[in-house]
């Protein structure tokens, strides 16, 4: 048996998944798959901030070649609609003009943005895609980060809070309360895309895939010829050649949230990009958080959440459908499963 890395090369030659999470398939070679009239296959695309890759399989090689490209294509759709960084997109739009007028969404996104709400609701305002302005000033927004001072934060601060993002079920509409809101999608965009890949492969025919948008957000659909699912190998981060742990996937999805994602160092510290939108600050006492669930999109929303507020509440509020590991910061064994 083979063992190989699913991890993509992007554009630059570089890897797709940045460190930590290494992610390891159990899978037979293509030779042994060719025998058993199953072929191969894969493609990606650099799209929503990240390469997002997919290995699939199936008796039929243009079949499973013209899947692979829709479910592609998909992933180019929703960047058209959900990115925050090109203006024209339907995301960007609300964010200019929803603190001025009710602004009309589509169907998908307003659906999108309850779910939202609902996860903020749940994780106790620790989801909360209004950290637009944190992650502005943080330099996090196109940027490595910085430290900024007090009073900025603070400022930041006012524009922060998801309840100030009203939605109006029977108008299909969103308004802001104030001035200086903005939603920033990426504690859910990757995983909503990736689930939606997904499905557009099993509606065609796809029995065995693996999607990865990054490394970070992942789903496992079947599984590789003559094998039980998909292996995943998740590093520790204190040491990188180190596997911490090792999970099947089969039908369901893992997302990582880590603070080796995007990170700088300022005052002897480091400060990542998972911000906790109570305090305005980045989240600490936490190294990463790994979510298995039968969804990406809650695989990837609950991520962070789980990260910022840490074992104790996590154990107690967990999913019963979930599976956690988590590397916390401190000396010793870091790194264990919730129980």
């Amino acid at each position: 048996m083979q063992m190989r890395k699913a991890l993509t090369k992007a554009r630059s030659g570089t890897l797709v998944a940045q460190v930590l999470l290494l992610i390891t398939i159990a899978s037979r070679s293509s030779a042994a798959a060719v025998q058993q009239n199953c072929f191969r296959e894969e493609g990606s695309i650099d799209t929503m901030g990240t390469v997002i890759a997919i290995e699939a399989y199936g008796p039929d090689p243009a079949r499973v070649k013209a899947a692979i490209a829709d479910a592609l294509k998909e992933a180019r759709r929703l960047d058209a609609m959900l990115s925050n960084y090109r203006p024209e997109t339907e995301w960007s739009r609300m964010n200019r003009l929803a603190a001025g007028q009710p602004v009309h969404v589509s169907k998908e996104l307003f659906a999108l943005l309850t779910a939202c709400a609902e996860y903020n609701r749940e994780s106790e305002g620790t989801f909360d895609i209004s950290v637009g302005p944190l992650m502005r000033i943080w330099g996090f927004y196109k940027g490595s980060g910085r430290l900024p001072a007090p009073s900025e934060v603070l400022a930041a601060m006012r524009s922060v809070g998801y309840q100030n993002v009203l939605l109006d079920r029977e108008h299909q509409t969103v308004r802001f309360a104030k001035q200086g809101i903005e939603l920033d999608p990426g504690g859910i965009g990757k995983g909503y895309a990736v689930d939606r890949m997904a499905q557009i492969l099993r509606q065609e025919g796809i029995r065995a895939a693996f999607i990865s948008a990054g490394g970070s957000s992942i789903y496992a659909l079947g599984a590789p010829p003559g094998e039980k699912g998909w292996r995943v190998d998740l590093q520790d981060p204190r040491m990188p050649s180190k596997r911490a742990a090792s999970v099947l996937l089969r039908d369901e999805s893992i997302s990582t949230s880590g603070n080796y994602e995007k990170f700088f160092y300022a005052n002897g510290k480091r400060w990542s990009h998972i911000m906790d939108p109570r305090t305005g600050y980045p989240a600490q006492g936490m190294l990463s958080v790994s979510v298995i669930a039968p969804k990406t999109i809650d695989s990837e929303a609950w991520a962070k959440p789980y990260f910022i507020l840490g074992r104790q509440w996590t154990a107690k509020h967990k999913k019963k459908a979930f599976r956690i590991f988590m590397c916390e910061d401190h000396t010793g064994s870091s790194c264990a499963w919730v129980q």
